[in-house]
């Protein structure tokens, strides 16, 4: 069996033909009360300073339930994945792991849609429309909007007040006609220490580097289990620590992910998220584009490209702040970090990177001038950061 050693799940077409075979984007967080027609799942986001302003960039997609025919094309899909998987008979807790992670790809999105907003406790019921750099508000044909909106500093103030938040996290709903949905984001101050986080072999066990099969099925038909010592060592940082998470992994698994992070099981401090957008919609011709970008050039290279934006535009955002860089050696993630200090050799960068592949040992100057962390704690080995 060909083994995997790049930043995706499974080998690109594999990915390709998986994604093509579910559906469409993000698992839905459950809407507070009465459930609406349509639902919306706000991805965890953050907001940044400028001139007495606060930026808060928003990942929004709009949802219906599937029908009968979506329904059951996932279960068509759930019997080949089995078999890329190597499993010759499910249990029922593992078609039950799968029918959860797989509801996002088999989701109507519901495109044309104006998102609206308003803040927990917020005595004037301001209502916010999220809108993108174009000024455009409706979702797109895979039911996504990516936009902003914007509080004064002195608003920002009165809202933080009002929920009684003493880290900078604010909740809201959507309050738009038919729409269900709560979101939350946290506002980070220009000044401290922010920790950007790769998440599968980093801090969630995938074992990319041990082939296709056993991915597949760590990621649709198993328990997630959180990377030995790395929740410890994440929450035992300073309070006012942020936290991004950035995955070369689809939107599609935002939700699975972040339920278990932030759970008791996985133990993570909450943070924004930051993944690979994958079009699907059969309507859309980017939608091709993109998956043809995968099969042609491999995911190990849209990955890379993926995560050094990503995390680029952190840092932009963030120009006062420290930035701690936590990855694994299974993937590029060495390469992606070593790149970053290149383009910010004027910033404060600490690199930490889980060994998964024993790269320091075999192929030391990918990791040069980074702290490794051992995979195996178990052992006494150091899995410290910080």
């Amino acid at each position: 069996m060909k083994k995997i050693n790049h930043s995706m799940f499974i080998s690109a077409r594999k990915f390709a033909q998986v994604v093509l075979l579910l559906g469409v984007y993000a698992l839905p967080i459950s809407a507070l009360g009465q459930t609406p027609e349509k639902s919306v799942t706000f991805y965890h986001s953050y907001g940044y300073l400028q001139d007495d302003l606060w930026t808060i960039p928003l990942k929004v997609w709009v949802y219906e339930q599937p029908d009968l025919a979506r329904r059951l094309a996932a279960r068509a899909a759930r019997s080949q994945i089995q078999d890329h998987a190597e499993l010759t008979d499910l249990t029922a807790e593992q078609i039950g792991y799968f029918d959860k992670r797989a509801q996002a790809f088999i989701a109507d999105s519901e495109s044309r849609e104006v998102v609206h907003i308003t803040f927990e406790n917020d005595a004037d019921g301001i209502r916010y429309r999220i809108k993108d750099d174009a000024g455009r508000a409706r979702t797109d044909r895979n039911g996504l909007v990516s936009g902003t909106i914007q509080l004064t500093a002195a608003k920002a103030a009165i809202l933080l007040d009002a929920q009684d938040s003493s880290d900078g996290w604010l909740t809201f709903e959507a309050v738009s006609q038919d729409h269900g949905g709560s979101g939350r984001i946290r506002l980070i101050p220009p000044v401290g220490v922010s920790v950007i986080s790769d998440v599968d072999d980093t801090i969630k066990v995938t074992n990319i580097p041990l082939g296709e099969p056993e991915v597949l099925r760590n990621t649709f038909f198993r328990e997630f289990r959180a990377a030995p010592c790395m929740a410890g060592q994440y929450s035992a940082l300073d309070g006012s620590t942020a936290f991004h998470y950035v995955s070369g992994g689809p939107w599609q698994l935002y939700g699975p992910l972040e339920e278990f992070l932030f759970s008791v099981a996985g133990g993570f401090p909450k943070g924004s998220f930051h993944m690979k957008d994958v079009r699907t919609n059969p309507f859309e011709s980017e939608s091709y584009r993109d998956i043809s970008n995968l099969i042609a050039n491999g995911s190990q290279q849209v990955t890379f490209e993926q995560k050094i934006r990503q995390i680029t535009e952190l840092m932009e955002r963030f120009p006062e702040r420290k930035f701690v860089l936590i990855g694994d050696s299974g993937e590029k993630d060495p390469e992606v970090f070593a790149h970053v200090r290149q383009v910010f050799v004027d910033r404060e960068i600490q690199i930490y990177i889980r060994d998964v592949v024993n790269a320091a040992s075999a192929a030391p100057h990918r990791l040069e001038n980074m702290k490794v962390i051992s995979s195996n704690p178990e052992n006494g080995e150091d899995c410290s950061i910080g």
